[in-house]
């Protein structure tokens, strides 16, 4: 098992080793297992790097963010051109239903609603903005409505995960009631719980997904 030391020098180097991000501007603090970053970068696409960066590492059981984003004068964007540029984005995405989604920008932060029938289409509209000139964050309060309910959710969940080259599917339980999925099991990685997550909510009919997925760490034998 790691300690916290050890993990946040992982931590410090995983940074490092992500070109898109400045790690001097970083802030890393780790206590059992829980990452919190700090500091500040000047686009919401780093804070992003930067975290998904933490949940790579092995040993990282949760990542707090505190990162600020913070734009130059320079670079400053009045809520109305991110609004605009909101638009555009969303009208381009292939992925993103026309006139489905309606955003809103307030100090520079987007908030999504609408409604979608699929999980992709949810993050495809997130994944279209937030890298955006001006955009500080990202809130997205998309929902998902299927007419039908779908048949063999669980089966197709579970046939999913064992496609999947980034997942152990035989260490993860599928639950269904109605709508909502609920992920129960074991996994080896932050990462990995999410990418379940990620598996579970994009299958068909999948409204909700409940995450009671355990990281749990195990060591290789020499």
């Amino acid at each position: 098992m790691k300690t916290d030391a050890q993990i946040k020098r992982d931590v410090q180097d995983e940074l490092i080793w992500e070109p898109s991000i400045d790690e001097a501007k970083i802030g890393v603090s780790v206590e059992e297992g829980v990452v919190t970053l700090s500091g500040e970068v000047d686009s919401y696409a780093k804070k992003i790097a930067a975290e998904k960066a933490a949940k790579r590492v092995k040993g990282v059981r949760a990542v707090a963010e505190d990162i600020v984003v913070s734009y130059g004068l320079e670079d400053e964007k009045t809520d109305t051109d991110i609004a605009k540029a909101v638009v555009n984005a969303l009208a381009w995405h292939a992925s993103v239903p026309e006139d489905a989604i309606i955003p809103k920008v307030e100090n520079g932060w987007v908030y999504l609603t609408g409604q979608v029938r699929w999980g992709y289409q949810k993050e495809s509209a997130k994944n279209a903005v937030r890298d955006l000139a001006g955009v500080k964050g990202v809130i997205n309060s998309i929902t998902i409505s299927q007419g039908i309910v779908p048949l063999e959710v669980k089966k197709r969940i579970k046939e999913a995960f064992e496609r999947s080259a980034d997942l152990e599917a035989k260490g993860i339980r599928v639950l269904t009631s109605g709508h909502t999925v609920t992920l129960e099991g074991t996994v080896h990685s932050l990462k990995e719980k999410e990418d379940a997550e990620r598996v579970a909510f994009n299958a068909p009919g999948v409204y909700e997904v409940k995450n009671n997925l355990i990281v749990r760490y195990t060591e290789a034998l020499v």
